[in-house]
């Protein structure tokens, strides 16, 4: 039987179904095993951690690993390629994983090549002899929309390894696995644990050779997720179908409605038929997702008020999460300057839209 991902979500990763057993999994806190099995040791396994990995493993089409944070994942990844060689990165990505690519750049550990991954052409080009491409889509703040059929495309002919950061469209909206991909990575601190008490990191491929090779690095190095991190985020994993349902209309009912307010500039949504990314996400995701961001022609002071006026937004730094968030993203030094001052970037969450929208447009206001 072929299952619709909403509800692979929901039965992916359960114990057998014999009388007495458990419905779902539980957290099993030991930190090592009686001797004869394949586990050993607390840093090889837990079954928390098994239930969460056959879960996303399922619904992006591979294996899963989990990792103490998102970063901790994309780590592991990027010490997958050779000291000397290269990777090819997108302009606008997460700050902390950019951050970490300068980092080892600086240190001449490998090369960096940024490129605006929503030109398909110019990411072409780049993944010549490179040893890894870096795909984010949408891209986190700039919501850019990657080609990643056609890129994943090319990076598998040049012999690159081809990674995409899904945090943002979660496996429910894009598996780039099945498009392409060699490597998945989340941050599943965000939408997948989805009630922000949990950080948390996740990676999926399909390819048994870089599977070892990632597991390899994360038994070496220690970045283990605890078993009660594994266990939260399995169980916030189980309504992400319904959190993201609602989390998606509501930014779509947002983003046109801030469309139409004076003081917006833009909104970058791939949602809105205007969109430059609207036509590929349509085409290769199921649904736009629920971050959006705006711009406030060029008032930056005014964007940070805006952020500090809410008083149902949370001014804070993440997403994914139940309730809404708001943030200048180019308060943080990391951010790259090539994102816009007065961008303000809503991770719209699960709360009734008109009191969103009511909580938003008084903040529009109060921050002139």
């Amino acid at each position: 039987m072929t299952l619709d991902p909403s509800t692979v979500v929901v039965h992916a990763g359960r114990p057998e179904r014999v009388p007495n057993a458990p419905v779902g999994e539980s957290p099993v806190f030991s930190s090592t095993y009686v001797a004869g099995g394949d586990r050993g040791y607390g840093r090889f396994g837990n079954d928390a951690w098994t239930a969460l990995e056959d879960t996303l493993g399922e619904l992006e089409g591979g294996r899963g690993l989990t990792f103490a944070s998102g970063m901790a994942a994309a780590a592991a990844i990027a010490d997958l390629v050779p000291v000397g060689g290269r990777i090819v990165a997108p302009q606008h990505a997460y700050s902390g994983v950019l951050a970490l690519l300068d980092q080892q750049a600086t240190a001449g550990r490998l090369t960096v090549d940024r490129v605006n991954i929503a030109d398909t052409a110019d990411v072409t080009r780049a993944v010549d002899q490179a040893d890894m491409l870096w795909i984010e889509s949408p891209t986190n703040p700039a919501m850019e929309v990657a080609d990643l059929p056609a890129i994943s495309a090319a990076g598998r002919q040049a012999g690159t390894t081809v990674v995409v950061d899904n945090t943002f469209a979660t496996p429910l909206l894009q598996q780039p696995i099945r498009l392409g991909a060699d490597i998945v990575m989340h941050s599943a601190t965000k939408f997948i644990a989805g009630h922000s008490d949990v950080v948390l990191g996740a990676v999926v491929t399909a390819d048994d050779d870089l599977w070892n090779a990632i597991d390899l690095r994360r038994r070496s190095l220690g970045a283990i997720p605890g078993p009660m991190e594994a266990w939260l985020a399995l169980r916030g994993l189980r309504t992400l179908a319904l959190r993201l349902e609602r989390a998606q209309s509501n930014a779509a009912f947002l983003a046109e409605r801030l469309l139409q307010h004076p003081r917006v500039s833009r909104v970058r949504y791939p949602g809105l038929p205007d969109d430059p990314g609207h036509a590929r996400a349509k085409a290769q995701m199921s649904g736009f997702g629920a971050i959006l961001s705006i711009e406030l022609g060029g008032d930056a002071e005014g964007a940070q008020r805006v952020c500090e006026s809410t008083a149902l937004w949370v001014h804070a730094t993440s997403l994914g999460g139940v309730e809404s968030m708001l943030e200048r993203r180019r308060r943080w030094p990391i951010e790259v300057p090539t994102i816009p001052e007065d961008l303000i970037r809503l991770a719209v969450g699960i709360e009734h839209p008109n009191d969103l929208w009511a909580d938003l447009e008084q903040a529009l206001k109060t921050g002139i």
